[in-house]
């Protein structure tokens, strides 16, 4: 199993659902079980391998790269925002950093409680049949998740399908990926959202995703935080 050697970690939001948590510090250094969010990310990186991480800052970055300062693995580059460029905006800025190899990217907050979610994608990636492959997540196995779900898969188990005008759908991004390099050529230099790749590769057939065998957890929210200690403390 060939792990991929770099990851973005995005780290670079306002954190605004967390009210005062976030008023002065960034969500990424809000602390699961006494371990900083961020820290449980490159935590999974390193038990996976990766060697590199590139980290985009915006608001209250400085205390981002400080508290991360003394940490050797994996190796720690920023790449810095300003304005905030949204998750697929930060990418492209990141892309020098990040080099020609297919990479990881992770939210900085969700937690997952079950197998290393790295394993899991890299076990699905086949570079000749996908440019993305996203790890989806059963919604009966999140917890603090509060919207209505993200995609459907299809008939062979594989391919995403988005729940579109539908009510609901069965699966939820769990914020983490492996993608291509090549899939950002021609995208826009400002802000936009990941979605604009994955609809472009939806429509060439080349966006696939993987199930998460474990628990799940949507760090959004004061109760996800503490929803979030109590799964990883034992609870279902």
């Amino acid at each position: 199993m060939i792990h991929p050697d770099t990851a973005m970690v995005l780290a670079a939001g306002f954190g605004t659902r967390m009210g005062q948590l976030t008023q002065n510090r960034p969500k990424p250094l809000l602390e699961v079980s006494g371990r900083s969010l961020i820290d449980r990310t490159l935590d999974h990186l390193a038990a996976a391998n990766t060697s590199k991480a590139v980290i985009n800052l915006h608001y209250l970055g400085d205390m981002i790269r400080h508290h991360l300062g003394g940490r050797t693995s994996p190796a720690i580059l920023f790449s810095d925002e300003d304005p905030i460029l949204d998750t697929g905006g930060g990418v492209v800025k990141a892309l020098p950093l990040l080099g020609h190899a297919p990479f990881v990217t992770m939210n900085s907050d969700a937690v997952f409680a079950g197998p290393n979610p790295i394993d899991v994608l890299t076990a699905g990636w086949h570079a000749g049949s996908m440019d993305a492959l996203l790890l989806l997540v059963p919604t009966t196995q999140t917890h603090a998740y509060t919207r209505n779900g993200d995609f459907f898969l299809d008939i062979e188990g594989d391919a995403p399908v988005r729940r579109g005008e539908r009510d609901s759908a069965p699966y939820v991004y769990a914020g983490a990926q492996i993608v291509a390099p090549h899939v950002f050529e021609n995208a826009p230099k400002s802000a936009f959202s990941m979605n604009v790749i994955w609809d472009r590769l939806l429509a060439t057939g080349r966006l696939r995703a993987v199930p998460y065998p474990g628990l799940w957890v949507d760090v959004g929210t004061p109760d996800g935080l503490t929803e979030a200690g109590r799964v990883l403390d034992g609870g279902s």
